[in-house]
């Protein structure tokens, strides 16, 4: 019988719970085939191991959808424990990867984001919001099932995982690399949304600024005021915390 997981273990598989969109939680899929190659373990208890998250992750849940009724205690350990320290969850399992020789997630960073690193930054700082942004797009990615909330495209090559409470403002601790600091835009909407052309209330609606209308024209329309007090698309899980969304409407938002 294969041994129970260990505290490494379901780190990774938390890390590739965030990462994955729940409809890619299936045995064919090659991340997850390549976590039970790496781990001695079958696709099918992979599989599994993150289907137990779920019930443990208060992102998911908070709606009353209940995951797997078989998930272990350390399942339930491992969530609490990094669910308000996404800094720490991303270093340990990056650490973890390359000790089972795990492909390296760096090079799958956003570079559309990490235009925004400091030029100052150290090699080693630099390569560890390299790995920091590279979960943050993922994890965002999955959330929203690769969909833009505002429009619905679905071309990731188009789409940016945006942060609410911009980078530069947030700690790293439970801020820069939290998935629930995040929205899923088109390009043009999150560079809209970065000027504080357009934000979202708490109740997840989109609002526009002012300056907007000093520039009212059919492409205007179009592209923004059919959109104005409509819901965005909510997330399968990670829902924009409200902490972030008030930033942003209080320091970013052009009023």
């Amino acid at each position: 019988m294969r041994e129970n997981w260990t505290w490494n273990e379901t780190i990774l598989a938390f890390d590739l719970y965030c990462r994955l969109p729940s409809k890619d939680v299936v045995v064919g899929n090659p991340a997850i085939a390549e976590l039970a190659a790496a781990l001695g373990r079958t696709a099918g208890s992979v599989k599994m191991k993150l289907q137990n998250f779920k019930g443990y992750d208060p992102s998911y849940t908070f709606d009353g959808r209940v995951g797997l009724s078989h998930g272990s205690k350390i399942d339930a350990e491992v969530v609490q424990e990094f669910i308000d320290n996404w800094d720490g969850l991303v270093l340990q399992a990056q650490k973890i990867r390359d000790e089972v020789g795990l492909s390296d997630v760096e090079k799958e960073a956003d570079e559309l984001s990490l235009l925004h690193i400091p030029l100052e930054f150290s090699k080693e700082r630099i390569q560890k919001v390299r790995v920091g942004q590279s979960f943050f797009r993922k994890a965002v990615l999955a959330a929203y099932d690769k969909r833009c909330c505002i429009t619905g495209i679905d071309m990731p090559e188009l789409l940016v995982a945006s942060h609410i409470k911009p980078w530069s403002a947030s700690n790293d601790i439970d801020e820069k690399v939290n998935p629930q600091n995040g929205l899923l835009l088109n390009g043009l909407h999150d560079l809209a949304f970065d000027k504080g052309l357009i934000t979202i209330s708490e109740d997840y609606k989109i609002i526009l600024s002012p300056k907007l209308n000093n520039n009212a024209n059919k492409l205007s329309t179009e592209f923004f005021f059919k959109y104005k007090n409509q819901p965005i698309a909510l997330p399968s899980r990670f829902l924009p915390a409200k902490q972030f969304i008030k930033y942003h409407n209080d320091i970013v938002f052009q009023k």
